[in-house]
């Protein structure tokens, strides 16, 4: 806003000069082409040096004669010599007058320079008359009251131009404070997604670690006696998903890429899941898994997905056959989950795993579907978009 009413001001100003140099200054030089001898010349001169020095100081800012004072010495002092020169001096004032308010920092000192240059204007055309000099011609009633208009017009001006940068000013406070309250929100607004993105690695991760390996030593303390092979193999099932939490703990807390993902293989590292889950639950586990090449961010997914599905599998379904199939579509990769459990009602389902899974699939622009029913087991579909460069391996 300060930057246009500021070129706005300077383009008016231009325009103002233009007006000033052909009504003000071309006219006192064109009628002093009819003086006779070396009237002339001065007559032609003056404004011509008027004009001249003025635009010196507008092309040489850094020097002394653009100091705003020097300028309007010199615009007092021209209007003196000019109106010395011949009638019409109140002509060149009324042209000159609004250039004591441009140079003017406030109104006061506006005022004075355009007082004091009424007072040479008038003292220029009436000192030929010598001392008994006529003060009620219409040369000095005109520049008397071009003062008063220019008093009364440029206060008004003044004025406005305060309103306006008042304005401005209590515009950019408000913006300032908007603009703090957008990057508190944002902030805010950052914080609670990095805690919902915790929140869900954690349940995802560590959670389900630690679910795992209390139903694991669960199963190992009531085995001990009788079948200790078994209750060893939970034991070291037990040892493993700790050390696997531990990894992901650190993997979380240091933002390293999570453990156990293998680079640009999403099956390899769905197969050693799915082991795992069928070496601790006993269930049979079928899985078509073709080696698909997928970024990331995809593979964390596809693979929290498959964790969440066979927890729940694990907690809740009482299932005897989980199946896994992983199928590289055009332009998608769709991952399927079932099972022969007990099902249950989708809609009336509430819990973090699913809104979590939910979530997953929609941050990568996919979806998921839950499909289940009461004693006809369990269907998760996620389908994640996949670009043509993950296309399937042999």
């Amino acid at each position: 806003m300060p930057a246009v009413e500021q070129f706005r001001a300077w383009s008016l100003h231009r325009w103002y000069i233009l007006a000033w140099v052909l009504l003000g200054l071309a006219p006192m030089s064109v009628a002093g082409l009819d003086d006779p001898g070396a009237t002339r010349y001065w007559a032609i001169g003056v404004p011509i040096a008027v004009g001249l020095f003025y635009a010196a100081g507008r092309a040489l800012p850094e020097r002394a004669v653009a100091r705003p004072d020097v300028v309007t010495w010199g615009l007092i002092a021209g209007l003196a010599a000019m109106s010395y020169l011949r009638d019409g001096g109140a002509t060149a004032y009324i042209a000159t007058v609004p250039h004591f308010w441009f140079l003017a920092r406030e109104s006061r000192s506006a005022i004075a320079s355009s007082g004091l240059a009424a007072l040479a204007t008038v003292l220029g055309g009436v000192a030929p008359q010598g001392w008994s000099p006529s003060l009620t011609n219409g040369n000095v009633a005109a520049t008397l009251l071009a003062f008063l208009v220019s008093v009364l017009v440029g206060l008004s001006v003044h004025r406005y131009l305060e309103q306006q940068r008042e304005r401005v000013r209590l515009l950019g406070a408000e913006l300032e404070t908007a603009q703090a309250r957008l990057v508190a929100a944002y902030q805010r607004q950052g914080a609670a997604e990095e805690r919902e993105r915790l929140a869900r690695e954690i349940h995802d991760t560590l959670a389900q670690g630690f679910a795992s390996i209390v139903v694991l030593a669960e199963a190992a303390r009531s085995g001990l006696e009788t079948d200790p092979a078994r209750s060893g193999q939970q034991l070291l099932s037990i040892e493993r998903t700790a050390r696997e939490n531990l990894t992901e703990a650190r993997a979380l807390v240091g933002q390293a890429p999570p453990g156990g993902i293998v680079p640009g293989s999403v099956a390899r590292t769905l197969r050693r899941t799915l082991d795992r889950f069928a070496e601790d639950t006993g269930l049979a586990v079928e899985a078509e898994l073709p080696d698909v090449e997928l970024d990331q961010r995809t593979r964390i997914a596809l693979l929290r997905c498959t964790q969440e599905s066979l927890a729940n599998i694990r907690k809740h379904a009482a299932a005897t056959t989980v199946g896994v199939v992983l199928t590289r579509h055009p332009y998608a990769v769709e991952l399927e989950i079932t099972d022969d459990g007990r099902g249950f009602v989708v809609g009336a389902s509430k819990g973090f795993g699913l809104d979590g899974m939910r979530r997953r699939m929609a941050e990568l622009g996919g979806e998921l579907t839950v499909t289940s029913s009461v004693g006809d087991g369990t269907r998760v579909v996620a389908i994640v978009p996949a670009g043509d460069d993950g296309q399937e391996q042999a």
